[in-house]
This record gives C-alpha cells, structure tokens and sequence, in this order.
C-alpha cells in the first residue's frame, strides 16, 4: 500500500494558482511563491504523478459542436459499481464519472453531438455494460456555473486575476 501523500501549503498554492491560470509557467509560479522554479517544476510532477494535479485544456462543449451534455443516474447490480464505473470511463462520451449513494449508484456526465448519438450511447453502450440494471437521463438545458477552482481549502492563488478569483 502507497503511503499517503502530504501536501504542504507551497503543494495548495501551486495547485489554486493552476486552477486559476493551468498555462502559468514554472518561473512565474516561483516568482510567484518565492521559490525556485526547479521546486515548482518538481512539486507540479509529483502532484501529477500522484494523481491530485492533471492540467488540460477545458472547452465549452456546445461552442464547439455538441448539441447533448447530460447527467445519467445508473442503477446497477450489488456489488458491480466499480466494474461498471470503469467501464464508463473508457467511454470517450463521458466526462465525469462518480459512485455515490442514494438513488443512483453511479453518476455519469456525458457529452454527445445530438441526439442519434446520445440514444446510441445510452441504449447501445451503456445498456451493454455489464450491472447496469437501469438508467434515468437529465438533460442540460443551461450551464449556469462550470467551476474546476476547488480542492485546496482556504489558500488563495498566488496572484489574483483581475475581479478576484
């Protein structure tokens, strides 16, 4: 068993910076913190390696084509949660996915082009995935806040954008 990770607070301000600008360089973000580049190049690696940290690229997907965003509540099978989770993951259409408890074992956010691609999705792959015993759709209609800011507590960037953060 790995043993756990430890964050300091230099670990959480590099991490809230990010999510504020994910393409500040390394030099900034250690001008920033006043520490030296090879230790924000080096604690950036390590939160990745650790899974805490990924930085990419977040588009709006209706700018950009897809006409069908959608929340999928799945019942599955006891016991099946996981196995099903990671099959829905290998799904290119999904962008979330989550075990939780209620009424739904397993949440899902999918992203389609319309809606022949999210009846095939839903009725012909998710269908398919072994323990799914039954699914219910939400529609998005509006997105009134995507937020990626959060996880690191009460520590504030390292420099704030313009309007605060």
């Amino acid at each position: 068993m790995a043993a756990p990770f430890e964050m300091d607070d230099i670990d959480r301000r590099i991490i809230a910076a990010l999510q504020v600008d994910g393409r500040r360089s390394f030099q900034r973000l250690a001008d920033d913190l006043g520490v030296p580049a090879s230790s924000v190049r080096y604690r950036t690696k390590r939160l990745e390696d650790a899974g805490i940290l990924q930085i990419v690229g977040i588009a709006n997907p209706l700018a950009i084509g897809f006409d069908r965003l959608a929340m999928i509540g799945i019942r599955v099978t006891p016991g099946t949660a996981r196995s099903v989770c990671a099959a829905l993951a290998e799904l290119p259409e999904t962008s979330y996915v989550i075990h939780t408890t209620g009424r739904f074992d397993v949440m899902a956010e999918v992203i389609c082009e319309d809606v022949p691609h999210f009846i095939d999705m839903l009725n012909g792959r998710i269908a398919a995935i072994t323990g799914v015993v039954s699914t219910e759709s939400f529609f998005v209609l509006e997105a009134h806040k995507l937020s990626y800011g959060w996880g690191v507590g009460s520590v504030r960037p390292a420099i704030e954008e313009p309007g605060g953060v």
